[in-house]
């Protein structure tokens, strides 16, 4: 086999008899987790490794620690930024058969997890508990994966993103050792947050093995609505208005009006071709309905028109199933092209005029652009709709992509609230951190100090580490 990485035939045969049939060079099994949904290249590793265990990754990390050998760790692959991708070669480590829910503590609200177990199939063993886990990136994502690029979602302007949700983490770090951060309790004042550093980290810093999660009761009422605008100015003011009246809102979602264009075309809705948002209110049935009131006499002052409400769960699961199809529904939009999805957070404040400059940039240099976000955090998402191969689109296309994070920076944003950085977005870091990126290089070069674990990530190079 000719091997990408030179250290990779030597790390691979250390760990033969260690897996056996569980460590494979099978081409086919190598493109399957060299693959992503996003334009990225395909990037296959050497090899695929298959731990079923803590004490395997550990084994696999110090083999490769040893040689030298790259290791990619790989959950759902549903990220965007090719953070799962073996750019330059070496083990991908596959944590899909570590997949165990360890328990469920109903009493304390928590449950401890192995990273390959989904957040779908958590909240199915969870459904009789009366808990749930929130998070809800919209793919059936792995948590392992949610932690490590800190995932949030629709449901973020209500219980939080993954950082707020994980209590505690087992790690095994790059030379094979495990370490523990974090404990049930629900707040600690020892020593430094490990916990935090290594969530949304990127698996630059260490591998999770296991996770402790925060539970929520699972809502008695749920209400959930449709509305549409004018203008993406008009549904923004109102979302901005909803937050800051105290709305206790579980989900505010806008879509513009070429998202919809999409949803029509993939899914054969019939929704009018306008901004739109979707909302969703959780609690008592009392509580629910005047929540649902309160934010229909507010939208209406935002001249929102069509207003549609359901507490039927049916019709609700409806609705943010089609949501979470905008990625695919994005690509219905000029067919046979890729589809760049990019993400960027401002404070509420400037929500309005982010969105607005994203929509008149992608008309200024003729790109096919949908927006969708969770903008009651101030958060959203632009699926532009490119040909790699040809040269002067993509030029357009990065032209876009560089305004964006200026003009959200520029704001006093992020330029990613969810998606992470991976390699897609590297080149904004030194923009957003400054003199920061050091001090994170040498945290890196200090638990890694190799550079084995998912090389290329996250941090753009420098004479640091």
């Amino acid at each position: 086999m000719q091997t990408i990485h030179p250290a990779a035939p030597a790390a691979i045969a250390a760990l033969a008899p260690l897996l056996g049939d569980r460590l494979t060079t099978a081409r086919a099994a190598r493109e399957q987790h060299g693959a992503n949904e996003a334009h990225h290249p395909a990037a296959p590793p050497d090899a695929v490794a298959f731990p079923e265990t803590t004490q395997e990754v550990a084994e696999i990390l110090r083999a490769a620690h040893t040689h030298g050998c790259p290791v990619t760790a790989i959950g759902a692959a549903s990220s965007l930024e090719g953070h799962h991708l073996a750019i330059e070669g070496g083990i991908g480590l596959s944590l899909a058969r570590m997949d165990r829910i360890l328990a469920v503590h109903a009493e304390d609200m928590d449950a401890v997890v192995q990273p390959g177990v989904t957040r779908r199939r958590l909240n199915e063993e969870l459904r009789a508990t009366g808990l749930m886990f929130p998070v809800d990136p919209g793919a059936d994502a792995s948590l392992g994966g949610m932690a490590a690029t800190r995932a949030s979602g629709t449901t973020a302007v209500r219980y939080g993103t993954m950082r707020d949700n994980v209590l505690a983490l087992e790690v095994v770090l790059a030379d094979g050792r495990i370490i523990r951060t974090g404990s049930r309790a629900r707040k600690s004042s020892a020593g430094l947050d490990l916990t935090r550093l290594m969530i949304g980290s990127e698996g630059t810093l260490g591998i999770i093995t296991e996770m402790t999660l925060k539970l929520h009761g699972q809502p008695e009422a749920v209400s959930a609505a449709t509305c549409r605008f004018g203008s993406v100015a008009d549904a923004v003011d109102c979302v901005i208005a909803t937050i800051q009246s105290g709305l206790a809102v579980a989900r505010i979602e806008l879509l513009d009006e070429m998202m919809l264009r999409g949803f029509n075309a993939y899914q054969n809705s019939d929704l009018p071709e306008a901004p739109h948002l979707f909302v969703e209110f959780h609690g008592s049935p009392a509580g629910v309905g005047e929540q649902a009131q309160a934010f229909g006499d507010l939208a209406g002052e935002f001249g929102a028109m069509g207003v549609r409400w359901t507490d039927r769960a049916e019709e609700c699961r409806e609705l943010w199933h089609m949501r979470h199809q905008a990625h695919y529904a994005t690509g219905a939009l000029d067919p046979g092209k890729r589809t760049l999805a990019t993400d960027v957070c401002v404070p509420i404040s400037r929500l309005a005029e982010a969105v607005t400059h994203a929509q008149a940039l992608a008309r200024e240099l003729s790109l096919t652009s949908t927006i969708v976000g969770h903008v009651g955090d101030g958060n959203f998402h632009c699926g532009l709709r490119v040909d790699p191969g040809d040269a002067e689109e993509m030029a357009r296309l990065h032209r876009f992509t560089d305004a964006l994070a200026e003009n959200a920076l520029r704001l006093g944003g992020t330029v990613t609230g969810e998606h992470g950085i991976g390699f897609g977005k590297i080149g904004y870091m030194a923009a957003e951190h400054g003199e920061a990126v050091a001090v994170m290089r040498t945290l890196k070069s200090a638990l890694d100090p190799k550079g084995i674990l998912n090389p290329g990530k996250m941090l753009p190079p420098g004479d640091e580490g």
